[in-house]
């Protein structure tokens, strides 16, 4: 199983990129996940935010890998402590499909994006900025992995 982590959004300040690429390296062998950076839809002054919606939307669909499942971070989806994760990390598993995980632009996701989801995951009722957003999916991912497989980084209690 491989993972996409799919973000709106390019550019990102230095620390970003150092969180990002360290815990990718440390869950390389138990899930691949790739970064696919989307440069965000026009908006200003006389733009309809809407229009750049859609047009995030699109890219956003069009970078998903075929029959991957579609996991949407958005505040409207369900939480979960990091033994859930870990228990959606087994499931995920079971399903035998590879994963693509959606960060939306700074209007967050267009209904075809919703419709074309599977589940949306929330990362609690926090506003994040979106840097950082990348940083705790990238960290969560790894502590669930690291849970599944019994490895002391979480010592959670």
């Amino acid at each position: 199983m491989r993972a996409s982590l799919i973000a709106v959004g390019t550019g990102m300040p230095e620390w970003v990129q150092i969180a990002c690429t360290d815990y990718f390296k440390r869950l390389s062998h138990w899930l691949p996940l790739q970064l696919v950076e989307l440069s965000p839809g026009d908006r200003g002054k006389g733009r309809d935010p809407a229009r750049a919606m859609e047009d995030e939307g699109r890219r956003l669909l069009a970078a998903v890998p075929k029959g991957a499942h579609v996991v949407l971070l958005d505040g409207r989806g369900r939480a979960h402590a990091s033994e859930q994760l870990a228990t959606r990390m087994q499931a995920w598993r079971m399903q035998g499909q590879d994963l693509a995980f959606l960060i939306g632009g700074p209007d967050g996701f267009d209904d075809s994006v919703r419709k074309a989801a599977g589940e949306s995951w929330s990362l609690g009722p926090l506003t994040l900025p979106h840097p950082l957003v990348r940083v705790v999916v990238a960290e969560q991912l790894y502590r669930a992995c690291s849970l599944l497989a019994n490895h002391p980084y979480h010592r959670g209690g």
